[in-house]
């Protein structure tokens, strides 16, 4: 029997940043494109649960795809801020270090950065922390000036909108049961309000964020020994009451599975602590509030003047933490068409931290990877 001819192009699988990013790239380049999102509008989840920071790049290993995605998506984003005057502020941040061998970590971090190719860091001793930010403890400090803070609801809409004015599709309530794969065509399967229904495209994105791994499953290649477990790292916030210690971000030393505790401002000046780690197996966005004494321990080891009195529980969101067995993966997991064996196919996993930053750049790196695959010679088109 011969196989279904596709109606589109491409079908993306979640309309987070990454893949409203993803799909506004692919529909502004020309292909027609529709989004299929299972809650009732884009961004429900990490993509509007975060710190909301434009992020450097200089934490991760060079040529890692957390490094180049984020270095490249840095300036990506905030040109794409300012000409969709999306609110943003470039405000910097400082990494502060409390004991004398920290010293040596924030220099490796600078050395780190600038192998990465962000060459405006600039590593402070006592002196020059105390006479900038006299409210903070720290023997020494790293500065970034690039790193900024961003409206993330303000990106998703400007995605959107590029999107559906691009003549691409957004189809909201829709969940993506199981897809196949037969002679170049896959034949997408999803649910809505309305009933079943079924797409036929000749390239598939699974973007679905959380819900990745549980995605994968049902799509053609699900037998891939390279398609990693998820697992929830959810992150509290609470806010602070009253004015801030300072008026960049402030940021601890990094741990194992994530930044730390720092403090982050919104673009009204307001202030908020966050995230932890929290590692749960279910959804939940409420904050938790026997967190309360674990986060004045963290402020106050950077500010000691706290008073545990202004930190009151907010939200929370969670990270979808790519893993190996119970082993959390420190990268991005990008999958495409020859990892796969699937023609066509691409699938993200653990687009976490820098992914908002990254958003535009991945969008370049998944038009790629679908070019080579349809051919050697092709080069993706640099839309921004």
């Amino acid at each position: 029997m011969a196989a279904q001819q596709a109606e589109l192009d491409t079908v993306v699988i979640g309309a987070g940043v990454v893949g409203l990013a993803i799909a506004r790239h692919l529909a502004m380049a020309g292909q027609t494109v529709a989004v299929l999102e299972q809650e009732p509008a884009p961004g429900q989840h990490t993509s509007s649960r975060n710190s909301e920071i434009i992020h450097a790049g200089f934490y991760y290993p060079t040529n890692s795809h957390k490094a180049s995605l984020c270095v490249r998506g840095k300036q990506l984003l905030y040109d794409y801020c300012g000409e969709r005057h999306i609110p943003h502020r470039q405000c910097g941040k400082l990494l502060l270090a409390h004991k004398e061998q920290d010293i040596t970590r924030l220099s490796r971090l600078m050395a780190q950065g600038k192998s990465n190719g962000v060459h405006d860091l600039e590593l402070w001793d006592q002196d020059m922390l105390r006479r900038s930010e006299p409210q903070l403890s720290g023997c020494g400090a790293l500065l970034s000036p690039s790193t900024g803070i961003v409206d993330a609801h303000g990106l998703l809409q400007a995605l959107e909108t590029d999107l559906l004015n691009a003549a691409g599709l957004l189809v909201c309530h829709s969940t993506v049961n199981r897809a196949g794969y037969n002679e170049g065509v896959f034949e997408v399967h999803y649910q809505d309000e309305d009933g079943a229904h079924t797409l036929h495209c000749e390239q598939l994105i699974n973007a679905a964020g959380l819900f990745a791994s549980q995605l994968a499953a049902r799509l053609p290649g699900a037998d891939n020994a390279l398609i990693p477990a998820t697992r929830f790292a959810k992150g509290n916030y609470y806010n602070l009451h009253g004015q801030p210690p300072s008026d960049r971000l402030i940021y601890p030393l990094p741990d194992q599975h994530g930044l730390g505790i720092h403090l982050t401002l919104d673009l009204q000046g307001l202030a908020r602590f966050g995230p932890d780690v929290d590692w749960v197996d279910d959804i939940d966005y409420r904050a938790n509030p026997e967190r309360h004494a674990l986060f004045v321990e963290a402020v106050q080891r950077y500010w000691p003047a706290l008073d545990p009195r202004r930190l009151t529980p907010a939200w929370a969101g969670i990270r979808p933490k790519a893993c190996r067995g119970d082993q959390p993966l420190n990268d991005f997991v990008l999958l495409g068409p020859e990892d796969l064996h699937v023609p066509g196919l691409v699938q993200l996993f653990g687009i976490e931290s820098p992914g908002l930053t990254a958003c535009l750049a991945l969008a370049e790196r998944v038009a790629l990877m679908l070019a080579r695959n349809a051919s050697p010679d092709s080069e993706a088109r640099p839309l921004h």
